[in-house]
């Protein structure tokens, strides 16, 4: 086949195949009240928080590990107040730059204070006799995620 009757060949079957694709858009909602019934009404969500000074994705359950939190104790309820992003597997909602709290309602509790694994550092000056082993472990506190509310408003 020359390459004039290639192309040809192939745009005839890409205008077939182009004539045949179905739109799969999903419908946008109309204002945030909309928006947020319809994440609401999938099986699983997700939100994206921040949480001593860092960004986490969460989900309901999630076990999530936080460098140390001060004047918390184990058993302590937490709410998560810097919320930047919901959404589920079809939909997303994003603050700007955050969601307010009265929209969505999402609680941490406090399960555990633990340490992290033990991190050594090794100091030597050559020729000198100098040597040093530094040892430390820093703490960190443990969260469990509760279910993420919507309360209507």
């Amino acid at each position: 086949m020359a390459s004039w009757q290639i192309r040809s060949w192939l745009s005839n079957n890409l205008r077939r195949v182009a004539s045949c694709s179905v739109s799969t858009q999903a419908a946008l909602p109309k204002n945030t009240c909309a928006a947020f019934s319809l994440i609401r009404s999938q099986p699983s969500q997700y939100i994206v928080a921040s949480l001593a000074g860092r960004k986490y994705l969460l989900a309901p359950r999630d076990l999530l590990t936080v460098p140390h939190l001060k004047d918390v104790r184990v058993g302590d309820v937490l709410a998560l107040q810097d919320i930047h992003e919901v959404g589920s597997r079809d939909y997303t909602l994003r603050g700007d730059p955050v969601i307010s709290p009265s929209r969505v309602k999402v609680e941490a509790t406090v399960v555990e204070h633990t340490k992290g694994k033990m991190e050594v550092v090794f100091k030597k000056k050559r020729r000198k006799g100098y040597q040093k082993t530094i040892k430390n472990k820093h703490p960190y506190t443990r969260l469990r995620i509760g279910s993420i509310e919507f309360p209507e408003p």
